[in-house]
């Protein structure tokens, strides 16, 4: 394993809950949800009509010109990853004085990719014949397409690549900028994950499999976490953007460093398409991976951003992973799920929520789970249900991403 330090330089978002990092971050401390009804005549007759739907419209903020050559998924990754490479302190240099771009890359995950996209094409296919078909159809719905775009972008030449592993693909993205930093491919990587499948046909679809909750109470309060009242998760959109650097290259530039990559851990479960393993154990091995490749000592870990859909199983199970890795530290760890205010972004979820693990880290506070007003007893941990100030000096928190097909990731940073 490469000695070699990975560092958190730049952060960008856009999510249900804000349109970018601090008004993010300021609703998730706060609790306050960005679930909301679905009003569009679509939603009319589905069994759920309700979603986290972006706080802020991409085409508010993005060129039109521009915004329009994207899919939804790709406008979403663009405002998230701007914002990064504007905060790690790249957008205003000169010519000549950014980053060598044969030794910038993207990692950029999508979990459907531009299904949108895809969807309305068909549609015109369908209604109208072949020659009302975008020529840009293609290169708009392709799940590499917010990749390519940033790496378009930001002139990144080292590599653009697109993990699509379902609801863990926004943390893959990370795992695997961390892995070429430390292979000596790139300097400085821009990870992340973005997600924008708020559609009739992956509503129905996810409803039918009774994935989403079909609760009609206030939509604020129907994503609840480890609450025995817990029914599905809520289809949630955004993206989140990381720029990760080596520390040497971070350090000659006098950047600013929020947090340490201390290691990953991607696994398999093997078990079922679409249920978890009981038991956790792919789970479990991919956060040990993660603990072993950092050199972590579990009960250096403080804090833990849960995948915690609110789902039956997989809540559960998630427990237990952190009972096997962290032994009887499990209980000391204060454990949230910002899933409970901006819903499930599937392949944007791990982004987003490594952005918070993160902003947790610089700001010493852990977010609170909201909506958990009876703890399910199969759930022994302590879960933050106001922000929870977390302790001083060397700490670490983890970020932890499942999805279908059995994908698990787990990742650890460390304060600084």
């Amino acid at each position: 394993m490469s000695s070699k330090r990975v560092v958190v330089t730049g952060l960008g978002v856009t999510s249900p809950v804000g349109g970018d990092v601090p008004s993010t971050w300021d609703a998730l401390v706060n609790g306050r949800s960005g679930v909301r009804p679905l009003t569009q005549d679509w939603a009319e007759t589905l069994p759920v009509r309700i979603a986290g739907t972006a706080a802020v419209e991409p085409t508010d903020v993005l060129e039109r010109v521009k915004a329009r050559r994207w899919d939804r998924s790709t406008q979403l990754a663009m405002i998230a990853a701007t914002e990064a490479w504007s905060d790690a302190g790249f957008a205003d240099l000169a010519e000549g004085d950014g980053p060598d771009g044969d030794r910038v890359g993207v990692a950029f995950a999508s979990g459907i990719g531009g299904v949108t996209t895809l969807l309305a094409n068909y549609d015109a296919l369908l209604e109208k014949g072949p020659r009302r078909v975008s020529p840009l159809a293609v290169p708009m719905l392709m799940p590499n397409a917010p990749a390519a775009s940033v790496s378009l972008a930001f002139g990144a030449r080292a590599f653009a690549s697109t993990p699509v592993s379902a609801c863990a693909s926004g943390n893959e993205a990370i795992s695997l900028a961390l892995d070429q930093i430390r292979l000596g491919r790139a300097d400085v990587v821009v990870a992340g994950g973005t997600e924008a499948a708020i559609h009739p046909l992956n509503i129905a679809a996810f409803a039918n499999m009774m994935a989403l909750s079909k609760s009609t109470n206030d939509p604020t309060t129907v994503s609840r976490p480890w609450d025995t009242g817990r029914d599905g998760f809520v289809l949630g959109e955004g993206a989140g953007a990381l720029v990760l650097e080596s520390e040497e290259h971070a350090l000659a530039r006098g950047a600013r460093i929020y947090a340490v990559v201390m290691g990953a851990g991607v696994t398999a479960d093997s078990h079922d398409i679409a249920q978890p393993d009981p038991e956790g154990r792919g789970g479990t091995r991919a956060i040990a991976r993660a603990l072993h490749e950092g050199e972590v000592d579990p009960t250096d870990v403080v804090h833990v951003n849960a995948h915690a859909t609110s789902t039956p199983l997989g809540d559960i199970a998630e427990g237990l992973m952190l009972h096997a890795t962290l032994g009887a530290h499990a209980t000391d760890v204060v454990v949230t799920s910002t899933k409970s205010m901006t819903g499930h972004l599937l392949g944007g979820a791990g982004a987003v929520e490594a952005v918070a693990t993160v902003m947790a880290l610089h700001h010493r506070t852990s977010p609170p789970t909201i909506n958990l007003d009876d703890q399910d007893p199969a759930v022994d941990l302590d879960i933050a249900t106001k922000a929870r100030d977390l302790p001083m000096g060397d700490i670490v928190a983890l970020n932890n991403s499942f999805g279908f097909g059995g994908a698990n990731v787990a990742v650890a940073f460390g304060s600084v």
